[in-house]
């Protein structure tokens, strides 16, 4: 017999339908119910509700074959036959991120087709994968941030047993995996989780789905049991945490740590019961450095937080894009600035807020490698109208400029599928709502979100139009082609010199230096004895290295040596040695 339990609060009757059985629940205390039926792994199962005629999938399923509004199906977690015992994890200390979305990534959209190109990722030198959220959802194709199931793989990826060989496949290559998981809303569509209980909350939303209910105890548990899952079942070596600003929790401060705080304690603790490190990442506009700060000290103790104000310093210099968000950014006091203290607003006055935003980090105590940051992610490229990468944005030369900052700046850098080639093809918001009035409010809402924020939306592509999924699957011919095997070659070259040279991994941001010249475009980054040298300008610069020059190991264009002075081609950035002592 195989035992079952949903949680229904307010239901006054439950029956569970397993194969062609069904068995009357009891009800247990804490509003959950238990029923038990005979149904082996294979067995579709769901649950009646009252006098309901409706067969729900069970909040927790974790196999959802029929999509989000069909039965769920009995899965088993021990039978898959893992491969990686021998596996110790990889800390995100000296990692390199690669962040995908398994759909578009392969001609095949599935784990076994991302499988298939892992030994590109190898010989790029990537430590982590990201891989973007693979829930369940209504649908076949979307971003994965529409997630209804959240215990559940989403089956046109291949299911649960598509993502184990996914991740097993991965540590058999050497390389980590990180998931993107969704915590601070449910998805638009095919979520029948409050007709099982108080998941969400009445008259909360955001703009992506409505407010999970965190101030009921069984939901936040419904939480750290789905994040414990991922790593404990899956083998899963960490998680991003999506959008955690937008996390509402009443209990905290009322004699309640905050839900990040009690999940981040929970990991721990499954890190030390598996040997190996599991960080969690959080993504937050809010430029507040409590996201990381220990537990001890009244922060909530999560390993890393992406880093926005990075992106958009590096972004708005290479494009000259001044518009919304990047209104602060653009200049190489600007760059100073974020490479020394991680935010640019850090108390400081946001134009685009319209009020000063953010805390600044204690620099003495805070490693660089706990900050992600990136040239190009799933977001920045996809919430513009047109989904265009940087490619289309800047020229070759910045855009090898930009790398080579991103590569030896104290953080944890992360690439963005495909970045690693310059690659053309661009990476649309994409849906496939089933639900037709969802289906034919997306594609205006986007546009006139896009109108505000003053984006140019005349090739903008509607969302639920196929075409824009099919655009956005990468091209593997292109890194064949010269002009992409140029940028290839460039990546390569500067994950391997991150890896060989400890100063470029050294995340103490109390050693980081910089000097600059914003009339004359240049830039010169210390790192310890090497000095990463930019050239912005169209014409050949003399860049001072505050040292005699020694070794020079990477350049994107011509450099000459003279003494402590290198000069830079056009558009040019080079990393060299010198003979100097350390900035202090």
């Amino acid at each position: 017999m195989t035992t079952f339990l949903v949680w229904a609060p307010a239901a006054r009757r439950v029956q569970l339908r397993a194969g062609r059985r069904s068995a009357r629940a009891v009800r247990a205390p804490g509003g959950w119910w238990t029923a038990h039926a005979p149904a082996p792994p294979g067995t579709d199962y769901g649950w009646q509700l009252d006098d309901s005629p409706d067969v729900l999938p069970d909040p927790r399923a974790a196999w959802l074959p029929h999509g989000v509004e069909g039965r769920a199906r009995v899965y088993d977690h021990a039978a898959f036959e893992w491969t990686d015992t021998a596996w110790t994890g990889r800390p995100l200390a000296g990692a390199v991120l690669y962040e995908l979305h398994i759909g578009t990534f392969s001609p095949e959209g599935t784990f076994d087709g991302a499988i298939g190109r892992l030994d590109h990722l190898i010989r790029l030198g990537v430590t982590h994968v990201e891989v973007l959220p693979v829930n369940a959802l209504a649908g076949e194709w979307n971003w994965g941030y529409d997630g209804v199931g959240w215990f559940a793989v989403h089956q046109p990826l291949g299911g649960p047993d598509g993502f184990k060989r996914f991740v097993d496949a991965c540590h058999a290559h050497g390389l980590a995996v990180l998931l993107d998981v969704v915590y601070n809303h449910v998805g638009p569509s095919g979520n029948h989780l409050p007709r099982f209980g108080p998941y969400l909350t009445d008259g909360a939303g955001t703009a992506w789905g409505d407010v999970v209910n965190l101030g009921e105890p069984t939901v936040r548990r419904y939480v750290i049991d789905n994040a414990l899952m991922w790593l404990r079942d899956y083998h899963l070596d960490g998680l991003r945490l999506d959008a955690v600003h937008a996390l509402v929790d009443p209990l905290a401060g009322r004699g309640h740590p905050h839900l990040l705080a009690e999940l981040s304690a929970a990991v721990e603790r499954l890190s030390g019961e598996l040997g190996r490190p599991l960080p969690l990442i959080a993504e937050s506009d809010l430029n507040d450095p409590i996201l990381i700060e220990p537990r001890a000290d009244g922060g909530y103790g999560l390993d890393g937080q992406w880093d926005d104000d990075v992106h958009h310093a590096l972004h708005a210099l290479l494009t000259g894009e001044r518009q919304g968000y990047y209104a602060d950014f653009g200049s190489l006091t600007v760059l100073a600035k974020v490479v020394r203290d991680a935010f640019l607003h850090d108390g400081r006055f946001s134009s685009f807020r319209g009020r000063p935003h953010g805390r600044p980090i204690d620099r003495a105590r805070t490693p660089g490698h706990r900050f992600v940051v990136c040239l190009q992610n799933h977001d920045q490229v996809g919430n513009r109208a047109a989904g265009e990468r940087l490619t289309e944005l800047t020229t070759p030369g910045r855009q090898r400029i930009g790398a080579v900052l991103l590569l030896t700046l104290p953080f944890t850098p992360m690439l963005w599928m495909g970045e690693e080639w310059a690659a053309s093809t661009r990476w649309p918001y994409f849906t496939s709502h089933p639900d037709p009035v969802l289906a034919a409010a997306i594609g205006p809402g986007r546009l006139a979100e896009f109108e505000r924020h003053g984006w140019d939306t005349s090739a903008m592509l509607d969302p639920q139009d196929p075409a824009a999924f099919r655009t956005a699957r990468l091209d593997w011919t292109e890194p064949e082609r010269p002009e992409h095997a140029r940028m290839l070659e460039l990546y390569r070259r500067l994950i391997a010199l991150r890896a060989a040279e400890p100063e470029l991994r050294d995340g103490d941001l109390t050693a980081v230096a910089s000097g600059f010249d914003e009339a004359a475009g240049w830039f010169v980054l210390h790192r310890g004895t090497l000095r990463v040298a930019v050239n912005l300008a169209g014409e050949p610069r003399r860049v001072p290295l505050s040292g005699p020059a020694g070794e020079l190991l990477l350049a994107t264009g011509p450099v000459a040596l003279d003494g402590a002075v290198a000069e830079l081609g056009p558009e040019t950035a080079a990393v060299v040695r010198t003979r100097a002592t350390p900035a202090a």
